[in-house]
C-alpha cells in the first residue's frame, strides 16, 4: 500500500499540471484499484463479461481525463475512484439489459446461468436506483457507503476522507444500510 503523503504529493502535482506526477502515481495506486474492483466483482454474477482488470484500465482512463476534479488526497483518489467503478458496472448492466431486451431473451428455467446474470444486473440497477434516492434526501450517506462498502475504507479512513468524526461515520452507516434494506426489499416486494 502506498504512503498516503506519498500519493497525496503526486495527486497534487498532477493537479498542478506536473504530466511526469501520473506517470509515477499509476504503479502505485494500481494494485488498491485492482483490490477495489475485485471487491465490485466479487459481487457480480460468475461469468461477468467484465474482467477486473478492465474495470481497473477503464476507470483510471476515466480518472486521468477528469478536469474539474481537485485531487485533495489518496482516500478521495480512492473514493472517486470507486464511484467510477460503480458508475461501469452499472452502465454495463443497463446495456445489458438493454441488449437482452432487444433481442427478445426470455427465461428459461433450466438456463440457470442467464437467470443469474439478469438477477444480479438487476441488483446493481436496484442498488444504484437505491442510492439516488438516498442522495436526494442525504448525499453524505451515499459517500460513506461508497467508501465503506465499495471502496472497502474502514470507518477511520472515510472519516478522514469526509472530515468528520468516526463515530458519524459508524453512525451514519448503520443508518444507510438500513435505509437501504427497506428500500431495496420494499421495492423487490412490490414487483413480486
Amino acid at each position: 500500500m502506498p504512503s498516503s503523503p506519498q500519493v497525496s504529493k503526486l495527486l497534487s502535482d498532477w493537479r498542478n499540471g506536473d504530466q511526469q506526477a501520473l506517470g509515477k502515481l499509476m504503479p502505485l495506486v494500481y494494485d488498491e484499484l485492482r483490490r477495489i474492483a475485485s471487491g465490485y466483482m466479487k459481487r457480480e454474477r460468475a461469468g461477468h463479461t467484465l474482467q477486473t482488470t478492465a474495470i481497473v484500465n477503464e476507470a483510471y482512463l476515466r480518472l486521468v481525463n477528469q478536469k474539474t476534479v481537485q485531487w485533495q488526497d489518496r482516500t478521495h483518489f480512492f473514493a472517486v475512484a470507486a464511484s467510477v467503478m460503480r458508475h461501469l458496472l452499472v452502465d454495463h448492466a443497463r446495456a445489458r439489459g438493454r441488449v437482452r431486451r432487444g433481442a427478445g431473451a426470455q427465461r428459461v428455467s433450466l438456463d440457470e446461468a442467464a437467470i443469474v446474470s439478469e438477477q444480479k444486473g438487476e441488483e446493481m440497477l436496484a442498488l444504484d436506483g437505491a442510492l439516488t434516492k438516498l442522495a436526494e434526501i442525504d448525499p453524505r450517506k451515499v459517500k460513506i457507503v461508497e467508501l465503506r462498502y465499495f471502496s472497502g475504507l474502514s470507518a477511520k479512513d472515510t472519516a478522514d476522507a469526509l472530515g468528520i468524526s468516526e463515530i458519524t461515520v459508524k453512525r451514519e452507516w448503520l443508518k444507510a444500510k438500513a435505509w437501504l434494506y427497506r428500500e431495496l426489499t420494499s421495492s423487490t416486494s412490490n414487483e413480486g
